[in-house]
């Protein structure tokens, strides 16, 4: 469910949301008019490539931007409004992957599991959105996700877990835990579970490895799968102002309503800050032109330090999570055989499962 739909989570009245929408259809109105200024078609790829990319960053700039202008409850009234119309744009779109995907729940956290539908699941991947902590919903990651699914033969649960501000720091890292937890319980193989994110999905990822065990179950999955992870919340790398005219961030990237007063150097909010020994293989992938770049350079190298298996690339050129919001992009299918490679290739060593992964979640396909 979006986050509008918990009972604990005010919205705005209609009329407000209609005027909310109306200054919206503007402010992307006025962001597409800005692209024929921007030299739309220079770049790497091929002329059609390039504007491509040059109109997703200025209207996605613009969506969050206005986004978190708004006053929470109209943000999530606004946040409702796109839900519901993934709710129909994005299942057609799914089936299409030859992927099924089954509204369920694990260790009583919400959420969506993506089977694939021509073969048997290799291996599992509990997958956290992004949305900087406070935002988005399972359902708006639907083809992205179903992506991932179809190229890594994995089943995929999409866990919607809870936000800021209304639910701070660790909330979201309990609700993960639980699902992990649950897996284990189910008797799926801990060398067939993997962790994946992006954005503040990828930072909560990180969460869940270091978080201290009194207040979250520690995890050790077979691999960590993140794009463009929010690594460091306290935004001070040269980077966050460098990149800020390219990326489809605001400049302004709101974080202490997840923080909620808990400090940023904490190393289970911070890898940058923690010990990274106990890890497990991990892949990652970014974007040059990306707010996070200098952090998340700073993350691989900590990896490769703590002796940490470790794929990563960086595209240059490329956005904040380029690979969900551009999937025809070449960058973004090469990550997408990367992953598979990555995910494959731990597998193949793994232990037999005891029975199809989709029996041991009780899942009737």
């Amino acid at each position: 469910m979006a986050m509008g739909n918990r009972p604990e989570v005010k919205t705005a009245p209609a009329a407000i949301v209609a005027l909310d929408i109306g200054l919206l259809a503007q402010q992307l109105a006025t962001a597409l008019a800005r692209v024929p200024f921007r030299h739309p078609f220079s770049g790497r790829s091929s002329p059609l490539s390039n504007l491509g990319t040059a109109v997703t960053r200025e209207v996605i700039r613009a969506f969050m931007g206005y986004a978190s202008s708004l006053q929470i409850p109209e943000f999530r009234s606004l946040e409702l409004v796109v839900d519901e119309i993934c709710q129909v744009i994005m299942p057609p779109m799914v089936r299409t992957l030859e992927v099924d995907g089954h509204h369920t729940s694990l260790g009583g956290v919400p959420g969506i599991l993506y089977l694939p539908r021509e073969v048997p699941p290799v291996g599992f991947i509990l997958y956290l959105h992004g949305g900087g902590y406070i935002g988005t919903s399972p359902t708006m990651y639907a083809f992205f996700t179903g992506r991932v699914c179809r190229e890594t033969e994995c089943a995929v649960f999409v866990a919607d877990y809870r936000l800021a501000p209304e639910f701070p720091f660790p909330a979201g890292a309990l609700d993960a835990s639980a699902v992990f937890q649950a897996l284990l319980a189910a008797g799926i193989d801990r060398e067939r579970i993997f962790l994946a994110g992006d954005s503040g999905g990828g930072g909560l990822a990180n969460t869940l490895l270091l978080a201290d065990p009194a207040r979250i179950a520690p995890v050790r999955p077979a691999g960590l799968v993140l794009f463009s992870p929010e690594v460091d919340l306290r935004l001070d790398e040269p980077s966050v102002t460098e990149n800020a005219e390219h990326d489809i961030l605001p400049w302004n990237i709101p974080t202490a309503s997840y923080l909620h007063g808990f400090d940023a150097t904490t190393p289970s909010v911070s890898p940058l800050t923690a010990d990274l020994t106990a890890f497990p293989p991990t892949c990652v992938s970014w974007g040059g032109n990306e707010m996070f770049r200098d952090p998340i350079r700073r993350y691989v190298q900590r990896l490769l330090e703590a002796g940490i298996p470790t794929e990563a690339r960086e595209y240059e050129g490329m956005f904040h999570v380029f690979q969900m919001l551009m999937p025809w992009a070449d960058d973004s299918r090469d990550v997408y055989r990367r992953v598979r490679t990555f995910i494959h290739n731990i597998v193949r060593d793994a232990p037999l499962p005891v029975a199809p992964l989709h029996e041991l979640l009780g899942i009737d396909r």
